[in-house]
This record gives structure tokens, C-alpha cells and sequence, in this order.
């Protein structure tokens, strides 16, 4: 099974049997984590829920709490176009009041809820927002428009359906605008070809809180295919200058995504997290030595990333690339940030 050709598609499916070849020991057993990126979604063979989430969570490493992500999910099948990603917002705060009750064990699952508010409504977003802020019984913490766009054929399985230059357009940003009067922040998940694009938004709204999602988006298939070296010049150009931005964080992961041209999920076993760390190192020592232990945050990004490596194997990857820093230092990366900028208690 394991040596099948891997099927196109989005995502790398999800193979229990071979994650299970990779088994490890848990690092770091009682270092205090917070998985700030994570979704929850029912399709047709992808089914990652509460169960689901649980058993990861509860696979080894001390997860605190958890942040999800919107990912156009459960939305309402009727209704005005723009309330109905409220769907989504009510079926999550469901799952997190089942988690807040203890009944599921320690972890706060969905502590913080990222929705989704199609912006370039523009000044009718305010309401929409507090709308959401309302469902959510006080969970919600922002929103992410996914911009991901590209000329290239190739990549498009892989964009959002948004336009070129979202994140430029007049209406959108007059949307943007209410998010920090709210208290609210925004995910930024693009490809590393678009990341200029962010930079002139995180300059031109500086108390808008940003984090840019998956290190930026950093390409290696499509036009890069066997030009790596290529893609991470120009993507640690623009992170250096993002790093600049007092107003911009940065999620460490989603590296185990086809967008990353990691070859993993080709191989008999799953990597280890040794292997993982060492092909992850060069991005994730980039974006901290950028922003900061700071202004990064660790994150999972299941159950994509599932697609390449295990919960266990995920986790012991960043705490190998987090060896060399300090106490506060990793404090900071795997939960203290994160506390901070979703507010989660």
C-alpha cells in the first residue's frame, strides 16, 4: 500500500498504516504547547473531527489548548451570501464548549476560533464581524481570507479562488479596517510570490495584528520544481523585510504541504522527526531569526500536514529545531505567543 503511487490532489491523503511505521518517543513530555493552526472538516474520504483531533492531541505531548482555522466548513446552505460562513463559527463553537467541559480530557480544544469574513463587503464587514464575535460565545479571535493565487497552471489546485492582489483591493481593505477596532486579527495565507503584497498591507493598517501563515508560503513545485535554492532567495527577502513590521507574527509550520516539494510521503516509512527537522531547519531558522522567538508560534496545521508525518513526529521535529534556544525562548514559540496574540486566557 505504503509504495502505491501518491494520488494528486490538494492535499496528501492521510494513511494511517504508514504513519504508524514511524513511531518515537515523545520528547520533552511536559513542555507546555498551544497548536494555534488546525481545522476540523467532514468530506467525502477526509473526515477529521473532534474524535480525530483528540487522538492527536492526546498522542503524547502536553497540548494546552488549540486555535482552528477556518477552512470553509459547515457553512449555512441558505441565507444572505455573506452571513454564511457563520455556519462555520457555530458548528466550532460547538466542539468547544463539548471540550470546555472536560469531558474530553485536559486539552481546551478550539479555545480560539479564526473564521472566515469575505472582506471586500467593506463597511458592511463591522457587523458581520461582531456577528461572528456573538456566535462564537466569545471564542472568536479574527479572520483569514485565503489569497493564495498564481499564473502558473499547475498551481492552481492549490489557490483560495481569491483574485490577484486581494489583499490591494480598495473594498477589501476598507473590511480590513474594522478588524482592529474589534480587537481582531487576521491570518495571512498566501504563496511567497505574494508576500510584497502583505507587507504593503501590515505597513499601511501598523495596529492591525497579522500572522502570516505556514512560513509565507514558501513554493517548491510548480515554476520551482528543482529550483528550491531559487524560491527560498527570493522567499527570505521577503521575510526579512515582513520581519521589519512590529504588527506581523509568524506561524512555523505547514511545511509537510505538497507546496513545500518535500518528497516524505514517496518513501516506504514516514520520516522521523530528525529527518523532518533537518529538511525543515533552513525556513523555520529563517522566519525566527526574522521575527523573533517573540513573534513565532509553532504550529501543526492538521490534519494537512498529516499527509506527511504523524502528531508525535510533527512535535519532536520542532522541539529538535528548538533545542539550541533559551527556557523563554521556547516558552515564547510554543505557547506564549500564541497565548498572546489569540488571546486565550
Amino acid at each position: 500500500m505504503s509504495n502505491q503511487p501518491i494520488p494528486p490532489g490538494r492535499h496528501l491523503p492521510i494513511r494511517p498504516d504508514w504513519l504508524a511505521k514511524g513511531r518515537e518517543d515523545i520528547l520533552e513530555p511536559e513542555l507546555p504547547i498551544i497548536d494555534p493552526h488546525h481545522h476540523l472538516w467532514d468530506r467525502p474520504g477526509n473526515v477529521y473531527l473532534l474524535p480525530d483531533l483528540l487522538a492527536d492531541v492526546g498522542s503524547g505531548h502536553n497540548i494546552r489548548a488549540t486555535v482552528f482555522l477556518e477552512c470553509r466548513e459547515m457553512y449555512r446552505a441558505e441565507g444572505p451570501p455573506e452571513l454564511r460562513s457563520l455556519g462555520e463559527t457555530e458548528f466550532v463553537t460547538g466542539v468547544a464548549a463539548m471540550s470546555a467541559s472536560g469531558k474530553y480530557g485536559a486539552t481546551r480544544c478550539c479555545a480560539g476560533i479564526v473564521g472566515n469574513v469575505d472582506l471586500r463587503i467593506g463597511s458592511r464587514a463591522k457587523g458581520v464581524l461582531e456577528s461572528h464575535v456573538t456566535a462564537s460565545g466569545g471564542r472568536f479571535r479574527g479572520i483569514r481570507n485565503g489569497s493564495t493565487w498564481h499564473a502558473d497552471a499547475s498551481l492552481r489546485i492549490f489557490t483560495s479562488g481569491a483574485p490577484e492582489g486581494l489583499l490591494l483591493d480598495k473594498s477589501w481593505r476598507e473590511g480590513f479596517a474594522a478588524l482592529a477596532p474589534l480587537d481582531l486579527s487576521f491570518d495571512a495565507w498566501m504563496f511567497h510570490t505574494q508576500l510584497g503584497e502583505l507587507l504593503d498591507l501590515a505597513r499601511a493598517f501598523p495596529q492591525t495584528k497579522i500572522v502570516l501563515n505556514h512560513v509565507g508560503g514558501a513554493l517548491a513545485i510548480g515554476p520551482y520544481a528543482g529550483k528550491r535554492d531559487e524560491g527560498f532567495a527570493e522567499w527570505s527577502g521577503h521575510i526579512r523585510k515582513l520581519g521589519a513590521c512590529p504588527n506581523v507574527v509568524v506561524k512555523l509550520g505547514g511545511l509537510g504541504m505538497r507546496l513545500g516539494g518535500f518528497d516524505f510521503a514517496e518513501r516506504a516509512q514516514p520520516p522521523s522527526s530528525t529527518e523532518l527537522a533537518e529538511a525543515w531547519r533552513p525556513y523555520i531558522e529563517t522566519c525566527i531569526a526574522a521575527f523573533g522567538p517573540e513573534r513565532a508560534m509553532f504550529e501543526s496545521n492538521f490534519p494537512v500536514d498529516k499527509g506527511m508525518c504523524s502528531y508525535p513526529a510533527l512535535w519532536n521535529a520542532f522541539k529538535r529545531l528548538a533545542a539550541a534556544y533559551s527556557r523563554d525562548e521556547k516558552a515564547a514559540m510554543f505557547m506564549n505567543t500564541a497565548l498572546k496574540f489569540y488571546r486565550l486566557w
